[in-house]
Order: structure tokens, then C-alpha cells, then sequence
């Protein structure tokens, strides 16, 4: 007998859309664009030759809608993993659990996630305006101990071999890693800089960035930027990368893609003067490889 998921733990709205998306199964596209600005998903979905639906409920703006004969929806997530961690979990739900029934599908549906973001550089070669696309992110988070995890052999030797690599007054950040789905990777790649993405917890602190206080541990950042292991280093540094990672595409199993603008480079401490136009071109460049999905 299949398990019921109680109300408790699926919670939907009265008209039966899902509590914190809004949506409903058939409002959703197989292919979802996210990004973390609720505003920069109308700066996506223009180029959509037609928009079925446009919902909005706190900071997530969705529209589902028709690019040359394909349908796409774009969705806002907000900042951080703890956003990330809801929109996967009920990403997951609208394709994979029957939300009249509250039961597993026998079927499952692998959605293709893209993230299109923002991002800072923390290598010297990243010039502002170029793409990233993550091969695997790096959470400095405590998302993820929350689930449980079978890793894969690579992911193990990049974990310990950062883990070393952070040094023992940073034992108390327990790092986790995520990999991202290769078939969705390699569509981006001549235009993109592959490289590992670092996921902080916040943008200040989190992330290195000093105002009025002091780091608890000064050298993190250039660690952080040192780190090379077996040809990977880690080229950029934001804050949703790693959830959809590990939890989007390793526990939910669906294809996920990062790619994220460099608008900083934090070693050289500069910052894009052109962020719309740079912005429009990425979106552009984004939909027409998804074009070919």
C-alpha cells in the first residue's frame, strides 16, 4: 500500500495548489528556469511567444508560457538554500506525488532545472560579464544535514580533500558537496567557464565581506579560492548553487543546471558597470540552448 502524506507534511491551499509555489500540476512546464529576483522573471518570459499563466505568491513570481512550440515556466526562488530547499521539495511534489491521493507516482518525472543568477568571481582569470556553469557546488550551509545521503565515490574525494583543505579552525563549517547533471551542463559549455561554485549561508559574513565586525575565520576566503583538487577549483561564489545540486538533482533525482553571471570579481575587487545589458544577454544566450532540449 502506498504511503499517504497527511496534510501536516503536504500542505496545500484550499483550491488544492501546492502551500508555498501556488501552483498546480498542470501550471508547471518540464523545463523551469529559476532565478533568484522576482522581477527577472518577466525580464525572462517577454521573449516567450505566448504566457498561459502568471502567479505570484510572497517572493515567487512564476509564468508558464511557449517559446517556439516548446513550453518553459520561470520562477523566482528568493535568496539563500533555505528558499531553494522549499522550491525543489514542492517542485518535486507537483510532478511526482499525486496531490489528490497525497501518494507516490508510479512514474517518475525528471524536471530540467536551469539556474540563471548572479555571482562573484573569486579567481583572477573570471573576467566580469563571462557565464559559469557549475559542475558541482560547494554548500557552507547546514542544509543538508537535515537529509540523508548515499554519495557518489567523487563526491566523497572532493568533500575530504576540501575538508583537509579548509584547515582545523574551520572544522566547525561542515561542508557539503553537490554535482550537477552533466547532460544539462555540457549544453552550456561553449559558452560558460565550467568550475566548482561556493554556496554561503548569507552575502556579508558568509561570504567574507567585512563591515562593522570581525570574521571568525579570516582565512577562509583565500582558502576557499586556493582549493584544487584533481583539475577542479572553485571559480565563483553565490548562495543557491548547492541545494539544487544535493538536493535537486542527487535526492530528487532531476537534471540541474547552474549558470550564473560574474558581475564581481572579489580578488580583484571590481564590479560590473552594465548589469541590465549583461543580464539580457545571458537570458538570451540561456533560452536559445534550452531551445534545443
Amino acid at each position: 500500500m502506498s504511503t499517504i502524506f497527511p496534510e501536516s507534511e503536504l500542505i496545500l491551499k484550499p483550491d488544492g495548489a501546492i502551500y508555498h509555489l501556488n501552483l498546480h500540476p498542470e501550471e508547471l512546464a518540464d523545463t523551469v528556469i529559476i532565478v533568484g529576483d522576482p522581477a527577472r522573471v518577466a525580464k525572462v518570459s517577454k521573449y516567450f511567444d505566448s504566457i498561459e499563466l502568471k502567479k505570484q505568491n510572497r517572493e515567487i513570481n512564476t509564468h508558464t508560457g511557449m517559446l517556439r512550440g516548446k513550453r518553459l515556466t520561470v520562477m523566482s526562488t528568493g535568496m539563500g538554500t533555505d528558499n531553494i530547499e522549499i522550491c525543489m521539495n514542492e517542485l518535486d511534489a507537483l510532478v511526482n506525488i499525486d496531490l489528490k491521493t497525497r501518494t507516490l507516482k508510479d512514474k517518475l518525472t525528471k524536471l530540467n532545472i536551469v539556474r540563471l543568477g548572479t555571482s562573484g568571481a573569486l579567481q583572477t582569470d573570471i573576467p566580469l560579464g563571462s557565464y559559469v556553469a557549475s559542475t558541482h557546488g560547494v554548500g557552507l550551509d547546514v542544509l543538508m544535514s537535515y537529509y540523508k545521503r548515499q554519495l557518489s565515490a567523487e563526491v566523497q574525494d572532493l568533500t575530504a580533500a576540501f575538508l583537509k583543505h579548509l584547515g582545523d579552525d574551520a572544522q566547525n563549517i561542515r561542508p557539503y558537496i553537490g554535482a550537477g547533471s552533466t547532460n544539462l551542463i555540457d549544453l552550456f559549455q561553449d559558452k560558460c567557464i565550467k568550475g566548482m561554485t561556493a554556496t554561503g549561508a548569507g552575502f556579508y559574513a558568509a561570504q567574507g565581506r567585512v563591515l562593522r565586525y570581525e570574521l571568525a575565520i579570516p582565512q577562509l576566503m583565500d582558502r576557499i579560492e586556493s582549493f584544487s583538487h584533481n583539475g577542479h577549483r572553485i571559480t565563483n561564489f553565490e548562495m543557491e548553487t548547492s541545494a539544487i545540486y544535493a538536493l535537486g538533482a542527487e535526492l530528487l533525482g532531476h537534471n540541474c543546471c547552474s549558470i550564473n553571471l560574474i558581475i564581481a570579481n572579489r580578488p580583484l575587487k571590481t564590479f560590473t558597470k552594465d548589469l541590465d545589458a549583461k543580464m539580457e544577454e545571458m537570458i538570451q544566450m540561456a533560452l536559445e540552448k534550452l531551445m534545443s532540449l
